[in-house]
């Protein structure tokens, strides 16, 4: 809690809206926004997982749970016009992420890195197509304040085009380095997906010449596709690994006797605990650096 209170904080700073996703959302928007089987076998291995029920009934379309938060928040979008003087629109979603992990092959088995379900923040923005390189760039530097403050190494990468997903015209990966994996993992990405989203779920926006005419008389063939972007703030697990890691105080023996937390979550620690010093059975257990 103390870490998804302080990625907020940051994100509301920045003129992020805070919404809270749902866990199912319709299989066609996951699809529409990209998430499709990446997996080569036969047939293809699902990344997400999908409800049971009757498939067929246009009453009752099939359903998954949601892999992330930018799912949902680009559903909320869906078949809208968007006033031009709104653009950029940014939200900050809170959500649990669902994971089939096919595909991993075993990797990661143990531990938090990798897991079935975990609680996420998530940055989302539409903006106009000429704005979405800078709105980018804003949302690097807000997840860029996010992890600076949590006080442990990590690195920005531009990721090459066969790293991509199949919604991303561009992608950043942001990287922790991990003691316990002995290499660096990812904590973070963000995508600049241009109109990729957009196309397939009909988000549109006015243009400067017709903002005045009503969204419901406008010709949606005139109006131009905007330009949807997401980001990870804070994926939970991940981000207990790195600051387990990275903040364990050992003994001389080389046992674990306590952690140093970076003082920009002692906000944010629950009241019930002494917020300078952590103590357990008399010996101290957290400390603030």
């Amino acid at each position: 809690m103390a870490l998804t209170n302080y990625g907020l904080s940051i994100a509301l700073q920045h003129g992020f809206s805070p919404v809270i996703t749902p866990d199912v959302v319709r299989s066609e928007v996951a699809q529409r926004c990209g998430f499709q089987p990446r997996d080569n076998s036969d047939p293809p291995a699902s990344q997400m997982y999908y409800l049971s029920g009757d498939s067929t009934s246009t009453s009752h379309p099939e359903r998954v749970l949601s892999g992330t938060a930018e799912i949902p928040l680009a559903g909320m979008f869906a078949n809208q016009i968007l006033p031009l003087e709104v653009l950029p629109r940014k939200v900050v979603g809170l959500g649990r992420a669902f994971r089939a992990e096919a595909g991993a092959r075993g990797a990661d088995t143990r531990g938090l890195y990798r897991v079935h379900q975990f609680t996420k923040l998530e940055l989302f923005a539409v903006s106009r197509a000429s704005e979405s390189e800078k709105m980018m760039e804003e949302m690097r530097r807000v997840q860029t304040e996010i992890f600076t403050g949590l006080g442990f190494p990590f690195r920005v990468l531009d990721m090459p085009t066969e790293e991509l997903g199949a919604s991303a015209y561009r992608k950043y990966d942001v990287e922790a380095w991990m003691p316990g994996r002995g290499a660096w993992g990812e904590i973070s990405s963000l995508s600049n997906c241009t109109d990729y989203q957009s196309r397939r779920l009909h988000i549109r926006h006015r243009n400067l010449h017709v903002s005045s005419v009503p969204s419901s008389t406008a010709s949606s063939t005139s109006l131009p596709f905007a330009h949807t972007l997401n980001g990870t703030a804070v994926a939970v697990p991940r981000l207990i690994v790195t600051l387990l890691e990275n903040g364990a105080i050992f003994n001389d023996s080389g046992q674990a006797v306590g952690i140093n937390l970076p003082v920009a979550l002692m906000p944010f620690w629950p009241r019930t605990y002494n917020r300078e010093i952590v103590r357990f059975s008399g010996k101290t257990v957290i400390q603030w650096v």
